[in-house]
């Protein structure tokens, strides 16, 4: 085969398999359901594969272009919330013919060996989660094309930046909590240094803090359902009144509150409510089930992917937040009377 030239095009595809170009581009986005036929869709496939043929975004305009790999650099693998932004971002790697390799580092947080000895060489580009930020000098990901996830906007190293709306997740606990009647609450942070941690204690002070006779008292704990027990049950145990919500940074902390409640014979949500954050499998496991933030790991996963392929080719990715939304469930309740 000659080399450039004689490359099948999706036309090549289309004149094969019978089918328009706008077919061709539906399957092989993995868009043609509801619109073209399963079997239309496998001729096309056939076609496709018959010839040899894979979607190719402009590699021409791709900077780098010649492994098509990509890094996914995020906290140790401890929740599923990382797993589904892997599972997002290589589903739109795949559709580009790029691979999506893990890498989590060791600590969770904090810096990283090199997975590999050329990593630069062997990558074209670099999505990292703020979480895992320090692990990007040592594997020198941020010399290549880099996308930051979950990361502060203003002077990020990455040449784009993903979010979700975190901040108005919080914004969304807070008014549920304080709409029930609940003026004294308790901050279960988590004892991370992290952009999204950061983020959300600022928030939740904000809003807490603009409603006359509140309080908020905040304890810090490492993300574990031990940590999380033995801060809840010293905050909960120190003299004066005690806080009627605890808002936790975390569904895992969460779980700790709860031990943490059932201890001091305290029943939720009678004694007090808790508030998560992430709508982990966990969440509803618990009984009684959580009240928290739901997050879309895998279309965080997706807009990172999209993000990155738009710096790759010299795009603007596509700006705003990704939507968070509270999910009410037996968690929350109104405070018992004083």
């Amino acid at each position: 085969m000659a080399h450039g030239s004689t490359r099948p095009t999706s036309r090549d595809v289309a004149q094969a398999a019978g089918v328009s170009q706008a077919a061709v581009s539906l399957v092989l986005g993995d868009k043609w359901r509801g619109r073209v036929s399963e079997a239309t869709a496998e001729r096309v496939r056939q076609a496709a594969r018959e010839l040899g043929y894979r979607p190719n975004l402009a590699a021409r305009n791709l900077r780098l272009g010649r492994t098509r790999t990509v890094l996914l650099v995020v906290p140790a693998l401890t929740t599923e919330f990382f797993a589904g932004v892997y599972t997002g971002a290589a589903r739109v790697a795949a559709q580009h013919g790029f691979g999506v390799v893990l890498y989590p580092s060791p600590e969770g947080i904090g810096p990283a060996r090199d997975p590999f000895a050329s990593a630069q060489a062997a990558l074209d580009g670099v999505i990292a989660s703020s979480m895992a930020a320090d692990a990007l000098t040592a594997i020198r990901g941020d010399q290549l094309p880099l996308v930051m996830l979950d990361s502060n906007p203003e002077g990020s190293l990455g040449a784009a930046t993903v979010n979700l709306d975190i901040a108005d997740g919080v914004r969304q606990v807070a008014e549920h909590l304080l709409s029930l009647g609940h003026r004294r609450i308790l901050h279960l942070a988590a004892d991370v240094a992290s952009w999204t941690f950061e983020a959300r204690a600022r928030e939740l002070a904000a809003r807490i803090g603009a409603v006359p006779g509140t309080s908020l008292l905040t304890v810090s704990a490492p993300i574990s359902i031990d940590g999380a027990l033995t801060a809840t049950m010293t905050a909960l145990s120190a003299k004066g009144p005690r806080p009627t919500a605890i808002v936790c940074d975390d569904d895992k902390l969460a779980a700790g509150a709860y031990k943490a409640a059932r201890r001091l014979g305290l029943r939720i949500p009678d004694d007090i409510s808790v508030t998560g954050l992430d709508d982990l499998a966990l969440a509803t496991a618990i009984d009684p089930e959580l009240t928290t933030v739901r997050l879309d790991a895998e279309l965080f996963g997706e807009r990172g992917m999209q993000a990155l392929l738009a710096v790759l080719e010299g795009r603007a990715p596509e700006a705003g937040d990704i939507p968070v939304e509270l999910v009410v469930r037996g968690s929350t309740a109104p405070p018992s009377a004083p």
